[in-house]
């Protein structure tokens, strides 16, 4: 009883309103942001107003992926200088605002910062002094303990580097078990707010999707470990594994997708050698019904991101299987998943790392999977040479599927991976393909 009566004296002493909470973050200093859907809302809009009535400014603000709460309140292009964004993984929010500032005279405002994903909290720890972390928490439990709901990654790690820590506690976030809590002894300040957590609904699977899902659950057999990116594509992979057994889930990203493979009983975690019988991810991005799903969920847990994409880790499951997409890929196997026309697009996240440590894994397989062309005007993805820097070096891709077919680059020669791969792009440009493949000496 004395305990919980501490906790609670704890909690009270320190509750403040948002605009109070914020009054200690300086000019010229650096803070941090939950990712995605951790970003405080409350917390956010008062920091926001703060900029705007020119209470501070240059505030450099440390970020992963920007949603509706974050591109409202600090990335609008009035509080550009004030506000420097310092995004970790371009989003639609920073592409806008680079836009507008290239239309008002070649204006720098967006600030991009080069990482791996698994390595980002050392990245805070060791490199980059954070004055404030704000961050949207679960309720505090009876013990004192908060928990970091949707989003573990960088977030619990730079929650206790930063100077200074503030949360945001929100009803609708939910309890997550694993390496998620946060103690109230190491809070400074605490807001509350009630707003509904982002939600994030794929699109519907086009015919495209559906024929190269059903060439992905093929490649998947019972008892592999799954790590799905976002989108269309891996929710139509998701859905087609339903008649699967015993898979088991160490992801970067839990998704409504894999959830739905839990609740139909595709996935159990049985065969899994780390975490076993528990669904393991670092970041969440779904629907409401996702968010209930996990909210107190035993066999769900959430791990730092310098854990779950590690390697080393990774690989420790056997018959991992890894299945992202990427922008384009050239003639030898070689991914761009980060540029688009030369300009950087969204960031390397943790494609590699899953590519690299599924094929460590015993039995595992790494899947690069994608439309063979984009757009309106049909441009392939399949190119001669890479117009952005390369996110997955040619030497680890394993498996490649359009909805033309599936490519085993293992152990061929650079003529044989140019071969393969041009019977994965689009008929059309296939001739073109094949003329290019021989200026570059692949044919």
């Amino acid at each position: 009883m004395n305990i919980k009566l501490n906790v609670e004296e704890l909690y009270k002493s320190k509750l403040a309103t948002p605009a109070l909470a914020i009054s200690t973050l300086r000019s010229d200093s650096a803070i941090a942001l939950g990712m995605a859907m951790s970003q405080p809302p409350a917390l956010l809009e008062a920091l926001g107003e703060r900029a705007a009535a020119g209470d501070i400014d240059a505030l450099k603000v440390y970020y992963f992926h920007s949603e509706e709460f974050l591109r409202k309140s600090l990335l609008r292009y009035s509080l550009m200088g004030r506000i420097q964004p310092h995004c970790m993984f371009m989003g639609a929010p920073e592409r806008e605002l680079i836009k507008l500032g290239v239309a008002d005279g070649d204006r720098k405002v967006v600030y991009f910062v080069p990482n791996t994903f698994s390595q980002s909290p050392r990245l805070f720890a060791d490199h980059i002094p954070i004055d404030t972390m704000l961050v949207m928490v679960s309720p505090m439990d009876a013990n004192g303990y908060f928990t970091f709901g949707t989003n573990n990654d960088y977030t619990s790690g730079v929650a206790r580097a930063a100077r200074r820590l503030i949360v945001e506690v929100n009803p609708n976030m939910p309890r997550v078990f694993g390496v998620s809590l946060i103690h109230i002894s190491e809070v400074d300040a605490i807001v509350e707010s009630n707003h509904s957590i982002p939600e994030l609904n794929p699109k519907a699977p086009t015919q495209e999707d559906k024929v190269i899902s059903a060439a992905i659950a093929e490649l998947i057999t019972d008892g592999a470990c799954l790590q799905m990116g976002i989108g269309a594509l891996p929710n139509a992979v998701c859905s087609a594994l339903a008649s699967h057994k015993h898979l088991g889930i160490h992801t970067e990203l839990l998704t409504p997708g894999l959830v739905d493979l839990i609740q139909r009983g595709a996935v159990d975690n049985s065969r899994k050698t780390l975490n076993r019988g528990k669904s393991v991810f670092t970041f969440a991005m779904g629907n409401k019904a996702m968010y209930d799903f996990m909210n107190d969920n035993p066999t769900v847990e959430s791990y730092p991101v310098n854990y779950v994409n590690d390697p080393h880790v990774i690989s420790q499951n056997d018959n991992v299987v890894s299945v992202n997409s990427t922008i384009e890929m050239d003639l030898t196997g070689a991914c761009n998943s980060e540029h688009v026309k030369g300009h950087q697009y969204s960031a390397t996240g943790g494609q590699l790392d899953f590519v690299r440590g599924a094929y460590a894994s015993r039995g595992g397989k790494s899947i690069i999977a994608f439309h063979s062309t984009v757009g309106a005007s049909h441009v392939s993805k399949i190119v001669a040479r890479l117009n952005g820097p390369v996110t997955t070096p040619r030497t680890d891709t394993h498996l490649v599927v359009t909805e033309y077919g599936v490519a085993n680059l293992k152990g061929l020669s650079s003529t044989e991976r140019a071969k393969a791969l041009i019977r994965l792009a689009h008929p059309d440009v296939r001739e073109t393909l094949n003329a290019q493949a021989r200026e570059l000496h692949l044919l």
